[in-house]
């Protein structure tokens, strides 16, 4: 990848949007930063050396000229990182009203396939093209999360049906699955005593919290021309949570000693 090689990363103005804004720059991109809020945008932008437009991958009609405006003035997008995305609190159905559950999954899956198609347009025109879906290690596993999780769900089945449905024309589609991760918001939660790191990370076998940077890396070689034959794979990026969660159940992780009794 170098300065040629223009990247569209959406919901890149904070979190894994904007940790993957400033790995593509570094890895020689030319980022577009595509925010719902074009401050944070520039900001970003200003940092990376980028370009900034406003984007809400909600509004079709408004993505739409976005998108076209991008490919006029800027060029063509080699890259596409579906990073714009809504959390939701952890209700009980009962609980969780259909407006809440409308917009997470508004926003997480149909605004994640209308991006994808969106900007693969252009790239179905060039035959070229790399697209990199954040999903989430939600779309895998139950959780108290009855929009977003179904949503990160559709979001990796989305991912496999484009990459078939694109792969003859040289796009790729990938999707890359985080486990917990310190972004900024996670970090004021644990601050502010909403969330116990013991929980996140105890089915972890690494023991730790996932860094914005680490997804980032991963979404970049998905992107990457070292990726050339990768297509329609969801890739956890998790420290081991997928695969440790069922190690509660036959008393938690062991430690694995230096391999003497070998």
């Amino acid at each position: 990848m170098d300065e040629r090689t223009i990247a569209v990363v959406t919901g890149g103005a904070s979190g894994i949007g904007a940790a993957c804004c400033r790995v593509l720059a570094a890895k020689g991109c030319h980022v577009v930063v595509l925010d719902i809020d074009l401050a944070r945008a520039e900001a970003v932008a200003a940092e990376i050396g980028g370009s900034a437009r406003r984007g809400d991958v909600g509004d079709e009609a408004a993505l739409r000229a976005t998108a076209a405006a991008i490919e006029a003035e800027i060029g063509p997008v080699a890259i596409l990182v579906n990073s714009a995305g809504v959390l939701q609190p952890a209700l009980r159905p009962t609980e969780l009203s259909m407006k809440t559950w409308d917009h997470v999954v508004h926003i997480d899956q149909r605004g994640t396939y209308l991006a994808a198609v969106v900007f693969a347009e252009a790239m179905l025109r060039r035959r070229a093209g790399s697209i990199v879906n954040i999903a989430s290690i939600a779309g895998s596993r139950a959780m108290p999360l009855h929009a977003y999780a179904p949503a990160k769900t559709a979001v990796i089945a989305i991912t496999r049906c484009l990459a078939a449905e694109w792969g003859p024309a040289g796009i790729r589609v990938n999707s890359v699955s985080p486990g917990y991760t310190r972004t900024p918001a996670l970090q004021d939660a644990i601050d502010k005593g909403e969330r116990d790191v013991t929980n996140l990370v105890g089915s972890a076998p690494m023991g730790r919290l996932v860094e914005p940077g680490e997804i980032a890396e991963a979404v970049a070689f998905l992107a990457s021309p070292q990726a050339s034959a990768v297509t329609g794979i969801d890739l956890p990026v998790d420290c081991g949570w997928l695969a440790g969660t069922s190690w509660h159940s036959y008393g938690g992780f062991r430690d694995p000693g230096n391999g003497a009794d070998a």
